[in-house]
């Protein structure tokens, strides 16, 4: 199995003004990433997003328009010929105290256990320390995209400037392993 688990904001999309992705017309696509996700899905890639939407736990937007974001999301990619199986998220603010927020590692093993994946099969494309961290939890692979990280990478972390490049150097190594090495 070849299952990618991708960041959203940062890695998918442009941040918001605010911070936050949370009306439709917000949500805007960066240079690249849709060609990426179709690049993966074309190579056979099962291709998944986990988030954080803390602004669903401090009201600053509510599930129908996070629901209407993401559609939005779902109808870019299906434009460019992507697709993303599934999104995940985590609705807490940093203040609440839950598993799933990242970089607790309970979205990943959520995704894990839905896809029946090992830690190996599992590659984490994200531009937020957090998201690694996350990811390192369950034994990922672990690539950084963007042009810095907020704070300390987590060991054996691959870059990359973007999310196309990433995938582009992810499927140029023909084997997996190869483009960790």
């Amino acid at each position: 199995m070849k299952l990618a688990i991708l960041d959203r904001d940062g890695t998918l999309n442009q941040w918001g003004e605010q911070g936050f992705i949370g009306r439709p017309e917000a949500w805007i696509a960066i240079p690249g990433a849709l060609e990426a996700v179709a690049l993966l899905n074309r190579a056979g890639w099962h291709v998944v997003v986990a988030t954080n939407q803390p602004g669903l736990g401090r009201g600053l937007f509510d599930v129908i328009e996070l629901n209407a974001v993401q559609a939005r999301m779902h109808k870019e990619l299906a434009a460019a010929g992507a697709r993303v199986e599934a999104v995940f998220y985590c609705p807490h603010a940093p203040d609440e105290e839950c598993r799933c927020r990242k970089p607790a590692p309970a979205l990943f093993e959520q995704i894990a256990e839905r896809y029946g994946a090992e830690g190996p099969e599992i590659w984490a494309i994200g531009s937020g320390v957090e998201h690694l961290q996350a990811a390192q939890n369950v034994g990922a692979h672990l690539v950084f995209v963007g042009d810095g990280a907020a704070g300390a990478l987590p060991r054996g972390t691959v870059c990359h400037p973007d999310l196309l490049s990433a995938v582009q150097a992810l499927l140029a190594a023909g084997d997996a392993q190869a483009a960790v090495k």
